[in-house]
């Protein structure tokens, strides 16, 4: 195994260790501040990050306003003053001289106003910003206001390219790596183009290589890229390093950094990452924000699933094979599907399966009368989260905050779910987790197998940077 040499990156020698940020309340300032401690870069998650009472406990997100747009500045403010705390611990940890980023995601809900406000009140604490989920064109500006580096998440050189052109070659000097982000392998929210089978995974060498020969046209040449999605051992990686074609090259871990000590995820969800086998990280497109997401198969996907397969295209009127009539609801109203249809429909109800709701796309999926409820709840308690939401119809964008279409119920309420396994706890938390969206990469896997977490072991950051520094 090649020795793993320190690289420049925002101006200072670090290991090629970066911790991926994770979102909601999953990167926090005390992961963050000790993988900085330890010679890497710490990333804070300013996704909605938890704040803090006088007591140090954390302050629960709740919204006391009625309408959604009120609640999404309720949202700004939790999400502002949990970044704030965030940044302060990691800082406390580190030190002065270690490198801290931020990542936020781009298409989140107030992104600009929530990184803007975080770092006027956290000077010189803050290296660099990390984003994604998007394409973040105003990042450049943002980090040359505030005179930090950033770091756009793309999973293409293509997409590179479009932000170079549009706007990053306005603010080079700020440019302090690339993220290259594997559409296939990584976590969370995936960059996966039209043109891209989501169920092919391409090689990421050529695509990287790609990438560099794309940075070189702009004289990118020492401009790190950082590889990201499916980083385990780096003795899989060892032609990376030092590899003049690919030039400086760091590697981002997002899945180990979750099983260590220092980690703020709910035990239940630790201990359920060492059951993974491979296969069990399913790549999906139910996510409120249309993009392709990565998460474990558990039973809150599953139902997903299973909700979209409870689906039928009809017709108001009798037209080609929708010549069936059904009638639904107390007032008898019928709309025509074809016989097939019908037959599925009557299972679905036999199986408590009764309940109509319309989605965009002019078909009616079938759900139980609670489970009706609870997504009809869940749109209605809208706090937009997100700059656009499917699953809601939820807009940032006035006047009148919608994005044109029916809500979506084949979808769910992000923030909700990613909340409630954040903070799991109690009798109830292995189900909790089991009925709560997980996102993981694809090699999560491998913490069953992996010989260094034998034995129930839990290793600190400081134990896992130096496993990770020997290759494995």
């Amino acid at each position: 195994m090649k020795a793993v040499n320190p690289i420049r990156m925002g101006g200072k020698e670090v290991l090629p260790l970066i911790e991926g940020g994770k979102g909601v309340a999953i990167s926090t300032g005390v992961s963050a501040g000790h993988w900085s401690a330890a010679g890497g870069v710490g990333t804070i998650s300013i996704v909605n990050a938890d704040s803090y009472d006088e007591q140090g406990n954390i302050v629960p997100q709740i919204y006391r306003t009625k309408t959604r747009r009120e609640r999404h500045d309720e949202l700004i403010q939790y999400a502002i003053a949990g970044g704030i705390d965030q940044v302060k611990i990691a800082r406390e940890i580190a030190g002065p001289d270690a490198r801290i980023h931020a990542n936020i995601l781009w298409e989140m809900g107030g992104s600009e106003a929530i990184i803007s406000a975080v770092l006027d009140q956290t000077k010189n604490m803050i290296n660099g910003v990390t984003c994604g989920a998007g394409m973040p064109f105003k990042l450049s500006e943002i980090a040359a206001k505030y005179g930090i580096h950033y770091y756009p998440i793309i999973s293409s050189g293509r997409a590179f390219n479009a932000l170079w052109r549009r706007s990053y070659q306005k603010h080079p000097e700020w440019l302090g790596g690339v993220v290259y982000e594997d559409p296939w392998r990584a976590g969370g929210h995936n960059g996966l183009s039209n043109s891209e089978d989501p169920f092919v995974p391409q090689d990421p060498l050529p695509r990287v290589l790609e990438l560099r020969r794309i940075m070189r046209q702009y004289g990118l040449n020492d401009t790190p890229i950082i590889m990201a999605g499916s980083v385990w051992w780096l003795s899989e990686w060892e032609d990376w390093l030092d590899n003049p074609d690919l030039g400086p090259i760091a590697f981002q871990f997002g899945s180990r950094p979750l099983l260590t000590k220092e980690s703020p995820i709910p035990q239940a969800w630790k201990d359920r990452l060492r059951t993974l086998k491979e296969g069990d990280v399913y790549l999906n497109q139910f996510s409120p924000t249309g993009f392709y997401s990565s998460a474990v198969k558990n039973s809150f996907l599953l139902e997903l699933k299973e909700r979209s397969e409870r689906q039928v295209s009809f017709a108001k009127e009798p037209e080609g094979d929708k010549n069936v009539a059904y009638e639904y609801g107390t007032r008898g109203r019928v709309i025509y599907v074809s016989e097939a249809d019908r037959q599925r429909i009557a299972g679905w109800e036999s199986q408590g399966f009764t309940q109509m709701l319309l989605t965009p796309d002019n078909t009616y999926i079938f759900v139980s009368p609670d489970k009706a409820r609870e997504i009809q709840k869940d749109q209605a308690d809208c706090m937009g989260c997100l700059s656009m939401c499917r699953f809601s119809n939820w807009s940032q964008h006035g006047p009148e905050y919608t994005n044109g279409y029916r809500p979506d119920p084949r979808s769910f309420c992000i923030q909700k779910t990613l909340q409630a396994i954040a903070h799991a706890s109690g009798p109830d938390a292995d189900k909790i987790i089991d009925n709560n969206l997980m996102f993981s990469g694809v090699q999560a896997w491998r913490f069953g197998v992996d010989p260094f977490y034998a034995n129930g072991f839990t290793p600190t950051v400081k134990e896992l940077i130096d496993r990770i520094l020997t290759g494995y």
